[in-house]
């Protein structure tokens, strides 16, 4: 199939699928025209690659998905190199968990705070631009 049909039935444009043979993702095969020319495996190939990308796998963490399925697989992800970049994949997702739910606890903490010392002072002015500053009013009578 040529370029725009696979682009067409995987859902991606065809300027991807050339960056795709770029990165080595996909092979550059063309027919005695010049035309690209891929095979019915490409597109699984184009679909694992989109699945991935889908949630959050970059390109370089997608090849041993693709070399998995080159090599005659049904699954990307029944090579050892495959499982490897899930595992790194989930410590990194779980480190962002955990930095996130900090940051959030920060926030709610503060907020919190915020909130407490509002409540506590509603007959108090809450900035410095609303209170009445003594000295103000003294400049403002000399002037």
């Amino acid at each position: 199939m040529r370029i725009g049909e696979l682009a067409e039935r995987c859902g991606t444009s065809t300027r991807m699928l050339r960056y795709y043979e770029q990165q080595g993702l996909l092979a550059d095969r063309r027919d005695s025209l010049g035309y690209r020319r891929y095979h019915e495996s490409d597109a699984r190939l184009v679909q694992e690659i989109l699945a991935l990308q889908r949630i959050g796998f970059t390109l370089a963490e997608a090849k041993p998905f693709v070399e998995c399925l080159r090599s005659g697989h049904d699954s990307g992800d029944a090579c050892p190199a495959s499982l490897e970049v899930y595992q790194h994949k989930l410590a990194a997702l779980d480190t962002g968990i955990a930095r996130l739910t900090a940051a959030r606890d920060q926030v709610r903490s503060q907020l919190a705070a915020a909130l407490a010392r509002r409540t506590g002072a509603l007959a108090e002015p809450c900035c410095e631009f609303t209170a009445a500053d003594p000295a103000a009013s003294t400049r403002e009578g000399q002037s």
